[in-house]
């Protein structure tokens, strides 16, 4: 046993000590360096103290923000005002160190109402979206199970900085598979983006499936309309009451390009009603914009009419986004497998 414990001082004295010094200068180093970052006076201090009074923040509030601030990577001290990426990438960076689930409540509330402040949550049409701790309860989500089922539209029952829920009908009969599996989580800001994600389940009880939170979300841009082709059969009902079936040849979010047997004006107004794929019947309002003529040699009976969504089609408008997303989505899964 001796032997051994003389060999394993040498092997110290040999490989060990000549390092030693090194390790605790470079030690030393890092903790000088910490206490620099968490003490002296950070670049943008004027210009952070200048920015937070519009935000009417607590005390409390402006020592979580100078935590977050001095716990990522970045020089000016009012980096997390100027947007909300830098902000979710603070707060990430915080939530790592610290351990989220060990920060204390105050601080977690602190946070949330610090995102809410600076208008920094998605019901914000133009504020960047990179975490679900900036979805809102109430919002809808669409899910999609590892066996390829999908609930359509649920609702955040909850959310706070460490998880977040969903209310779902029946979840309780599929908890066991549900727990520890993967779910894609898409949800969709109008005339913006689909958001989606893949997040693991935490837990599942009788009326709600809970999450933890992500921070990276895909991002299917929204704001120039794709267009779908798609040749769907159509019935148009005109003001005074004629009915008339035709085609839809292609769909978006802004609006459709359908064929009709009537030659019909700019600025007509026309109510359609069409089955969309796994969404159902949809009944929308359109304004013609342009008659294109005969235009589509499949269905030469037909004048080709472009067309934009009236009245309440906000509905309809969701459900399109989500359709084209899906279509998308499964071509590109077809293409990488």
């Amino acid at each position: 046993m001796t032997d051994v414990l003389q060999e394993v001082w040498n092997m110290f004295q040999y490989y060990a000590l000549p390092v030693l010094p090194f390790v605790v200068l470079v030690l030393i180093e890092i903790q000088l360096m910490y206490n620099r970052r968490e003490n002296e006076e950070m670049f943008g201090t004027d210009a952070f103290n200048e920015k937070i009074k519009a935000f009417e923040l607590t005390p409390k509030e402006v020592r979580t923000l100078e935590k977050l601030v001095r716990s990522s990577k970045f020089e000016n001290k009012d980096a997390v005002l100027n947007s909300s990426g830098l902000f979710e990438a603070a707060v990430t960076e915080f939530y790592r160190i610290r351990n989220v689930l060990s920060v204390r409540d105050e601080t977690l509330d602190a946070i949330e109402s610090l995102r809410r402040k600076m208008d920094f949550t998605g019901s914000n049409p133009l504020t960047m979206v990179c975490s679900t701790r900036q979805f809102n309860v109430g919002d809808r989500v669409d899910l999609e199970l590892e066996n390829n089922r999908v609930f359509k539209r649920v609702m955040i029952l909850e959310r706070s900085e460490k998880m977040w829920s969903v209310e779902v009908d029946g979840a309780a009969a599929i908890a066991k598979s549900l727990v520890g599996s993967y779910v894609l989580v898409r949800w969709t800001r109008m005339n913006d983006a689909v958001y989606s994600t893949r997040l693991q389940v935490l837990s599942v009880t009788p009326e709600k499936i809970v999450f933890g939170h992500g921070e990276q979300l895909d991002k299917e841009q929204l704001r120039k309309w794709v267009r779908e082709v798609v040749d769907f059969p159509v019935e148009a009902t005109f003001p005074n009451g004629e009915v008339r079936s035709g085609m839809l040849y292609d769909l978006s979010a802004g609006g459709i390009l359908l064929g009709l047997p009537d030659d019909c004006k700019p600025d007509q107004q026309i109510s359609i009603k069409f089955e969309l794929p796994t969404f159902g019947e949809q009944n929308v309002d359109v304004k013609v914009l342009n008659n294109l003529g005969h235009r589509n040699p499949n269905f030469p009976q037909y004048f080709s009419l472009s067309a934009v969504f009236t009245g309440a089609y906000a509905w309809t408008q969701e459900r399109v986004l989500q359709y084209i997303f899906e279509v998308n989505h499964k071509a590109k899964a077809k293409k990488t497998a």
